[in-house]
């Protein structure tokens, strides 16, 4: 079965590239959703199969890879709790995204490019979330990023697609950078790549006295040396998952088409970094220096991202930073050790970023592709369904919910569990990190309201002619959002159990340690477990809190008084352009490294091959080369007399040479 969910995704990404001609674009779109469907559902058997059940975890072996003195490499899948959660959330997306794409791609002219495409992602990120070893996920890893590149730039004529698609693919070898050294390093301490042999053994690794490893000239103990692993693994994990610093890339891949940004944001790519801090959680439990990094960088993308959010007007831009802000909870979360929570965020994350994404791209094909928010409005009567499930997306994004019991969404669980575990976290920025979800819960409500106003209520803001051709979606992309919609709706309260336990009288009880089993490793110091259900009514009522005054401000801005934005962009201009130009990142960043790498093209250019090769001479030194060579090419006459002859006065040469001391 698992062999199946794995490769049934390569599958179609074969047929559909290879066969394209053969079968039409039809038959491209229904093999390769038919086949992520059945990869979709027998990931949910194998999820309630494997997880719910007393099952140990085990590998499955593919092939073997690498056999190279210390280093032996085996293609495996790795399958527990981890990796059946991941494929359930990776296909599900998938699978809707593939059949969403069918009506959203209809007159695209290159469909089976678009679904092999799609499918190639898919099978990337299963390759990355079933790896039983590092270097087989580095591989899924890269191979995650060059669909994305593809995606991203699928419509390839645009010239902002294809800055986007560099930009992303550029952003993220930085990061990689940091992961494959972070590799080498883990193997130059274990002697080993396999995460298995690598778990069984980080303990006496962490303990050990004396030099543990050399980096750049010190050599550092068993604790430094953890830390500074970590660090780099972490650093591939900020490139992926788009975090404060190594996160610009995130809002311009919106430039590819709507269904690429739910599959980026939803279910692959930048989950990929929460994955990898969560599966290697057994060496970051060693090292506090790592987590609290974590924590603290976390803390500041949820923040950041979510102050950017509050005055875009790209109603895709609004989701994808977004995205960035709750991946800013994920690592919190993972910071403070409380694992679980982290991936039950993703987990819920999933279903309704996908929904929002999907039901931006239904508005955005009902008017005419428009994008911009401040030109929409009034849609509410005309496209009822896509509103209600863009309801629902944002209820659930918001955390709607009532403490204390079990009603709520599935953001509402997952978010108020991250943020109630900083509230307890042990390292140094918990404190900090609480604070800011805090208030980046409040700009997330206020944010995801305001599209909801701008889009949906008011009078229309759009030309007489766009509104006159705005329509309703197709069943084939309404389906995969009334799917995506339960899920946002029910997956909170149905796994909350499961994936962060619950309290009763003061102990800790619930499925999560049966559920997790060693999937997740939380040291004996790591007691966030049994704490964060335990914190004063305030803190717990503080998210909801939030929720409803960024609702309150959205409502009074938008609704009642939607002249008072215009004016407090014009009394903040300064404040206003900051938050608008994403706080000039993209234009630092531009500075600092874009255009002293423009410089020195230039100046080789000019200078190096204009001046220098070409400037000497009447032709330059290109010519001269030319010439001489022409000249030698002349000696191979062919002729066997001339070639002894050049061999005599060699040996004669090298005679002379020899009898007046050049031996000596």
């Amino acid at each position: 079965m698992y062999h199946l969910i794995v490769f049934l995704p390569l599958v179609g990404f074969l047929i559909a590239g290879l066969f394209a001609k053969s079968i039409g674009s039809k038959g491209c779109e229904y093999i390769t959703t038919g086949l992520m469907i059945t990869s979709a559902i027998l990931s949910w058997v194998a999820f309630i199969s494997f997880a719910y059940s007393q099952a140990d975890p085990f590998t499955i072996p593919v092939l073997q890879w690498i056999s190279s003195g210390d280093l032996n490499v085996n293609w495996a899948l790795r399958i527990d709790t981890l990796t059946v959660v991941m494929l359930v959330v990776v296909n599900t997306v998938s699978s809707l995204v593939h059949m969403y794409s069918i009506g959203y791609m209809h007159h695209d002219p290159h469909r089976p490019r678009f679904f092999a495409y799609l499918s190639l992602f898919t099978f990337a990120m299963l390759m990355l979330v079933t790896s039983d070893n590092l270097l087989q996920m580095f591989f899924g890893w890269e191979g995650v990023g060059l669909a994305s590149y593809l995606l991203i730039g699928f419509w390839f004529k645009k010239p902002a697609a294809n800055a986007a698609a560099i930009k992303a693919f550029v952003v993220n070898r930085v990061g990689d950078f940091g992961f494959a050294l972070g590799i080498f390093g883990v193997f130059y301490m274990f002697n080993t790549i396999e995460l298995s042999t690598i778990f069984a053994n980080v303990e006496n690794v962490a303990n050990a006295e004396g030099t543990v490893m050399s980096f750049l000239g010190y050599k550092l103990g068993a604790d430094a040396a953890m830390t500074v692993v970590c660090l780099l693994l972490f650093m591939g994990a900020m490139g992926k998952s788009a975090q404060f610093l190594l996160h610009t890339w995130l809002p311009d891949a919106m430039e590819g088409p709507t269904p690429v940004s739910a599959l980026i944001h939803a279910a692959t790519m930048v989950t990929a970094g929460v994955f990898l801090v969560a599966r290697m959680s057994p060496l970051f439990e060693y090292s506090q220096t790592a987590l609290t990094f974590v924590t603290l960088v976390g803390a500041t993308t949820a923040f950041f991202a979510a102050t950017i959010g509050l005055v875009q007007n790209d109603i895709k831009r609004v989701i994808a930073y977004s995205t960035c802000s709750q991946l800013g909870y994920m690592f919190v979360a993972l910071g403070v050790g409380a694992y679980g929570a982290a991936i039950f965020h993703l987990f819920t994350h999933a279903f309704f970023k996908a929904l929002l994404f999907l039901g931006a791209g239904s508005v955005i094909h009902a008017v005419s592709d428009e994008q911009d928010m401040r030109k929409m409005g009034g849609l509410r009567k005309h496209i009822p369904k896509t509103y209600w499930m863009m309801m629902i997306g944002t209820v659930a994004l918001t955390g709607l919910g009532i403490p204390g019991t079990v009603l709520g969404t599935a953001g509402f669980f997952s978010k108020d569990a991250i943020i109630e575990s900083a509230f307890v976290g042990q390292n140094a920025y918990a404190g900090y990190a609480f604070a800011l979800l805090v208030v980046a819960a409040l700009f997330t409500s206020f944010y995801s309201w305001r599209l909801i106003f701008m889009t949906f209520h008011g009078k229309p803001r759009a030309s007489v002619d766009v509104m006159s051709h705005v329509h309703e979606s197709p069943n084939v992309m309404l389906i995969p959002l009334y799917i995506l919609a339960a899920g946002a709706l029910l997956a909170g309260v149905v796994f909350h159990d499961a994936f962060v336990g619950h309290v009763t009288d003061g102990h800790h009880e619930g499925w999560y340690n049966e559920f997790w089993r060693t999937a997740l490793y939380a040291g004996e110091n790591n007691k966030i477990l049994e704490t964060f259900h335990q914190v004063p009514k305030l803190v717990k009522w503080s998210p909801f809190i939030a929720m409803a005054i960024g609702l309150i401000l959205a409502w009074w801005m938008y609704i009642k008084s939607p002249y008072i934005p215009r004016e407090l962009a014009k009394q903040h201009p300064g404040l206003y352009s900051f938050l608008l130009n994403k706080w000039y990142f993209d234009e630092l960043y531009d500075f600092i490294f874009v255009c002293p790498a423009k410089w020195i093209g230039h100046f080789l250019w000019k200078k190096g091959d204009g001046w220098l090769i070409d400037g000497f001479g009447p032709n330059g030194i290109s010519a001269r080369v030319l010439d001489v060579t022409g000249r030698v090419v002349k000696l191979q006459s062919g002729y066997l007399y001339h070639y002894a002859f050049a061999m005599m006065i060699g040996i004669a040469a090298l005679i002379t040479w020899s009898m007046f001391g050049g031996a000596g």
